[in-house]
């Protein structure tokens, strides 16, 4: 990923995608923990982690890039991210109408069946449409 924007900023890179889905990872950095000191990464990253992998399975699905702005992002949290372990992003596009991209996505730190986070989502065409 490059390294210029926010998702440069806090490290994010490229994992893995499929037809429908795009995973990107987040390495563990101090600089991104809560609280100094307890090792356990901030809700920011996070959030930013899913509305960008979940952004890009969009793109992955259509097979093009269009501009387009996030209407929703929803993150429940089910657990803090094991101190020092990368969290790797799983977004999935599930539903696509001419302007509106449904999106639901996963964070974990080891073990899909045990994420830290689970997100849904929806996206708008702001130049051209989807289909």
């Amino acid at each position: 990923m490059n390294k210029r924007g926010h998702g440069g900023h806090i490290g994010l890179t490229y994992h893995a995608h499929g037809p429908n889905w795009f995973e990107l990872a987040l390495p563990w950095r101090e600089e991104l923990t809560g609280m100094a000191g307890s090792g356990i990464l901030a809700s920011g990253p996070i959030i930013s982690l899913m509305d960008n992998c979940t952004s890009m399975s969009v793109w992955t699905m259509i097979g093009r890039f269009l501009p387009h702005a996030t209407l929703d992002l929803r993150v429940d949290y089910m657990r803090a991210a094991v101190p020092g372990r990368t969290v790797i992003g799983r977004g999935e596009c599930y539903k696509l109408t001419r302007s509106v991209a449904f999106v639901r996505g996963m964070a974990y730190d080891g073990d899909l069946g045990d994420p830290v986070a689970h997100a849904t989502g929806i996206f708008m065409a702001t130049h051209g449409t989807y289909k």
